[in-house]
């Protein structure tokens, strides 16, 4: 993959939804072997996702992984393991920003929408309940309290509205003091601006002390062309699933099978 022979070790980021489980929460065919193997030979695999994080625990379990660090909120938050013996993880690293004025404007385009935003410590505040969203530890709360204090991520969810039109949206509305991007259920996730995986990562990376060169990332949406472009611009390796959008599968440096048909597993088995 990397040409004259595979790096002792490689840095693998994964994303969740799309590359490890399908839309129904299964897993992809054979990931949990091939995460296994991978792990087994060496290679530091961990998750990099739009999650919050008490959405990706149950993930870490069911890969039977425990890495040095797990990325949440689309690179807003980075957890990393404090106790190797119960697997507990902490807040190492937090980015937010003040969303009011953001909130403000897409309630104006979106006066129905349902919204979410993730303060620094994890907690969330909703305004209305989502079958996707993991409420277990979450507030609702009316619309003007999500800006009562900074956040690290905005989500919202307009069931009517597909991903075109949020971006559409995007465009119209001009969201140029954030990082966005539209999941692959159809709902905008807002970010600090110039946040995103590819920095969570590098920070990952710097910790861990991995050869920039020696890093695997596997996505399918719009919100892994960050990691993309950060693992691409730095010699390391990008693979998009079969099924991402024209525009993630361009960001990437290699592809491989839809979530479906084992694309991760195909992927790992190729190390």
């Amino acid at each position: 993959m990397w040409g004259e022979g595979t790096p002792e070790r490689v840095l693998i980021a994964l994303d969740i939804d799309g590359t490890v489980i399908l839309e129904d929460e299964s897993m992809s065919p054979g990931v949990v072997d091939a995460v296994a193997h991978a792990v087994a030979a060496g290679h530091e695999v961990m998750l990099s996702t739009g999650r919050s994080w008490d959405a990706t625990k149950p993930i870490l379990r069911r890969l039977d992984i425990a890495p040095d660090f797990v990325v949440c909120a689309n690179g807003a938050a980075i957890l990393r393991r404090v106790d190797a013996a119960t697997h507990e993880y902490a807040l190492h690293h937090t980015e937010s920003f003040d969303a009011h004025e953001v909130l403000t404007l897409l309630r104006e385009h979106l006066p129905d929408a349902h919204y979410m935003v993730e303060l620094p410590d994890g907690h969330r505040l909703y305004t209305d309940y989502v079958d996707d969203w993991n409420l277990g530890k979450a507030d609702r709360v009316p619309f003007e309290e999500l800006a009562a204090k900074p956040v690290s991520r905005v989500v919202v969810i307009s069931p009517e509205n597909t991903d075109g039109d949020f971006l559409d949206l995007v465009q119209r509305i001009g969201l140029n003091e954030v990082s966005y991007a539209v999941g692959w259920t159809a709902w905008l996730d807002i970010a600090p601006q110039g946040v995103d995986k590819g920095t969570a990562l590098e920070m990952v990376r710097t910790e861990l002390g991995f050869d920039p060169a020696h890093v695997l990332v596997i996505g399918d949406g719009r919100n892994d062309i960050g990691m993309f472009e950060w693992a691409v611009r730095n010699g390391g390796r990008a693979i998009a699933m079969g099924q991402s959008p024209e525009e993630v599968r361009a960001a990437a440096n290699g592809s491989t099978d839809p979530v479906h048909e084992g694309g991760v597993a195909a992927a790992l088995r190729a190390l």
